[in-house]
């Protein structure tokens, strides 16, 4: 039977661990790069580039023409300044056939430091449901790690009951060892419907609500509005395949 282990924050992966063995990662990063790069690819964006942090992402920027390339990003949730702040209503203006190349404390880190599995999903509530369908897919012999990214190593309320959404629907369809760990995630979304007061009542969700960003939040608590699954292909975010859920 499959296992799945949940890893809390980004500081629990284990490079070296993931590359040893049958491994596939999910990463979710709710509040906002995950659910950045998924609204993104939505919006049309041709790729998205995850990288770890701002120099990198200037120079990267440079082989691009001006019009071909978004720079988003954030540091310790403060806009950097000659980047759009990652904000998936913000992007959404002028993805349409972009790369984004994207920076952020927790999310782009966490998919870097996951690189090593064999694959690398990316979720978020807003596709968790294809992302369960795609990893059902997947030969039993293999172990599901799911990486919340957490806030610069502590606990992320929105990636935990995010992660427990993603187990909920992978529990739909078929059957799998649980860690303690993810039995924790998955119960504590069953008893917690409401996602928009879920992240709103986060750290970050309040930073949001605080300056007016509540169409973020209302985006990234959207459950399952689209079929895309993307994955982490040779650094780049790419979508895998469209699955009907």
């Amino acid at each position: 039977m499959t296992k799945i282990h949940l890893l809390i924050k980004k500081e629990d992966i284990k490079e070296e661990k993931i590359a040893d063995g049958n491994k596939i990662a999910v990463v979710l990063d709710v509040l906002l790069a995950t659910t950045t790069i998924v609204s993104a690819l939505i919006d049309g964006a041709k790729e998205v580039i995850p990288v770890l942090h701002s120099k990198e992402a200037i120079e990267l920027a440079k082989q691009y023409q001006q019009d071909e390339c978004i720079l988003a990003g954030e540091l310790d949730a403060k806009p950097i300044d000659g980047f759009v702040y990652p904000s998936p209503t913000l992007i959404r203006e002028s993805i349409n056939g972009k790369t984004l190349i994207l920076t952020t404390t927790n999310g782009t880190v966490a998919l870097r430091n996951s690189s090593s599995a064999n694959k690398v999903y990316i979720a978020s509530m807003l596709n968790n449901p294809a992302v369960a369908s795609a990893l059902q897919k997947r030969s039993e012999d293999q172990t599901i790690l799911i990486i919340c990214s957490g806030n610069s190593g502590e606990t992320s309320l929105e990636d935990f009951y995010g992660a427990g959404h993603l187990i909920d629907c992978l529990l739909k369809n078929s059957e799998y060892e649980l860690t303690d760990a993810a039995k924790t995630a998955m119960y504590f979304y069953r008893g917690q419907k409401d996602a928009y007061e879920i992240l709103l009542d986060s750290y970050v969700g309040k930073l949001l609500d605080k300056y007016n960003q509540n169409s973020d939040l209302r985006v990234a608590s959207s459950k399952g509005i689209t079929s895309i699954v993307p994955i982490l292909k040779d650094g780049k975010v790419v979508v895998e395949k469209i699955y009907s859920v």
